[in-house]
């Protein structure tokens, strides 16, 4: 399940030219003729198999085989305290940029999501996926300025995936104390797949079930008309309110980073990184502020929150 999910096509073919068209059927065929393309096939369907037999052994070789990606660790502390640090200057000086997926407004009607008597903000991703990968560091910049996260993890997106090996958090086991929201988290499965044949197919193993509501919910909002691409991960429901299916922004400005780097860069307004994670979380920081009724004020009122709130039709 992706973004960006890649289409794939069948070519086909014209009829060689010259041949005359008449009534002699395909019994005229030199006798032999079905034998040998049986054979052509099976030489074709053998050398494949080789091929692909050939392909894993490397994968296998140069991996070490590690299921693509590095195993989660836990948060370095200076990553951990740079999340909850990021200065309300840089957040207000980069405002909201150009997000490419906003939250979208659900029905008023429907039922408010909540979580031990607060408003819950239920976000629903996977280890190898790269958007969600991107996703993860607003998302946690964005929770925050409501309260502390713990028990973060560190890891990275698929390496056979686009965008490979982007350095992200994992919500897996984490933890969240705040007085004005709720937050749960479910990594559907890890970035490592349990065999070769894994590798090919693209399956990882599980870490997490949706609940039947949470199930519910994801079949009902990520859908259209609510995110563009239906059945997008990460999906983030922020109580029952509004929906974001997919990124904010290219997992591309973090490539070629690690956590640790991208964890200091969200200080500085004039990097890359701050002007894409800290003006994502400053949108999802808006859709959070509808929720807690704008508190706390000093978060729900700033001018990188406003400037968010823009963005909110």
């Amino acid at each position: 399940r992706g973004q960006a999910p890649p289409a794939t096509g069948r070519a086909g073919g014209a009829r060689p030219a010259g041949r005359p068209v008449g009534r002699r059927s395909s019994a005229a065929a030199p006798r032999g003729r079905g034998a040998g393309l049986v054979r052509g096939a099976l030489r074709f369907a053998t050398s494949l198999a080789i091929g692909l037999l050939a392909l894993a052994l490397f994968a296998w070789g140069s991996h070490g085989f590690r299921g693509q990606a590095a195993p989660t660790r836990p948060a370095p502390p200076a990553v951990a305290v740079a999340l909850g640090r990021v200065p309300p200057t840089t957040l207000d000086a980069v405002g909201a940029g150009h997000p490419q997926v906003t939250p979208a407004r659900l029905p008023a009607t429907t039922p408010a999501l909540t979580a031990g008597g607060l408003p819950e903000v239920l976000y629903v991703g996977a280890e190898y996926c790269p958007f969600c990968a991107a996703e993860r560091w607003a998302v946690a910049v964005a929770l925050s300025r409501f309260g502390t996260l713990g028990n973060l993890g560190v890891t990275e997106s698929s390496t056979w995936d686009v965008y490979p090996g982007t350095a992200t958090l994992s919500f897996y086991r984490s933890t969240y104390r705040s007085p004005w929201i709720a937050f749960v988290p479910v990594e559907l499965q890890s970035n490592r797949a349990s065999n070769v044949l894994g590798l090919f197919l693209g399956r990882y193993t599980a870490l997490q079930t949706p609940t039947r509501q949470q199930a519910a919910l994801m079949q009902q909002f990520d859908a259209a008309p609510y995110v563009a691409t239906p059945g997008a991960i990460p999906f983030i429901d922020i109580g029952n309110q509004r929906v974001v299916g997919g990124a904010m922004f290219s997992p591309g400005v973090l490539g070629g980073l690690s956590a640790e780097q991208i964890a200091t860069a969200l200080a500085n307004p004039a990097s890359p990184v701050a002007r894409s994670v800290d003006a994502a979380a400053n949108v999802l920081t808006a859709a959070i502020c509808e929720l807690t009724h704008d508190r706390p004020a000093a978060v729900c009122t700033s001018p990188g929150v406003r400037a968010g709130a823009a963005h909110l039709t």
